[in-house]
């Protein structure tokens, strides 16, 4: 007897640096913004913030030109994203090193292993652009990125007891770097 069924298709996932972003795509990235800041993972915001507010901060963020915004997708919805920070160009000393920030998954979406192709985008985005070393840190609480980080070779070096203010209570934070120059290590 033949099989009727049909096996599921994988979901299709993808990673992207973004200039800019249709009114599509900018509503998909406030809807997963809203999902992970309320599921606890909201990159410094603890409440949801009106939706015109969140808006214009994605606007911004495509607007700095030393800001690299990178999206993933679950079938074609945005549903996270991570930033990569260049330092200045006043700030030669510390010309080599770039800050990852923003990183986050939508809820929904989570388990597909977005955030690894996120953190890896932005490494090999980092590379291209001369970077050799990415800073980053994390609040205590976010016990899945921290895995997550170590499992790629992010290096502790710091903690911070007074990090984020959440509830009235501080959590305590983490201090993460990662030499991405071969010629480095």
């Amino acid at each position: 007897m033949g099989d009727t069924q049909k096996k599921p298709e994988k979901p299709l996932i993808t990673v992207e640096r973004v200039t800019e972003l249709s009114p599509a795509d900018l509503n998909d990235l406030c809807d997963a913004t809203d999902a992970a800041i309320e599921g606890g993972g909201g990159f410094g915001w603890v409440k949801l913030p009106s939706r015109d507010l969140l808006e214009r901060f994605w606007r911004g963020m495509l607007a700095i030109p030393t800001r690299a915004v990178f999206v993933a997708r679950l079938d074609g919805v945005i549903c996270g994203t991570a930033q990569l920070i260049f330092p200045p160009r006043s700030n030669e000393a510390q010309s080599f090193a770039a800050t990852m920030t923003t990183v986050f998954v939508a809820p929904w979406a989570r388990g597909q292993g977005l955030s690894r192709m996120l953190v890896e985008d932005i490494e090999r985005h980092a590379r291209e652009e001369g970077i050799s070393v990415i800073n980053l840190d994390v609040r205590e609480t976010q016990e899945a990125a921290i895995r997550l980080y170590e499992s790629m070779g992010y290096t502790l070096f710091g903690t911070n007891p007074v990090y984020a203010r959440i509830d009235g209570k501080f959590v305590p934070g983490r201090y993460y770097y990662k030499v991405i120059d071969p010629a480095l290590q």
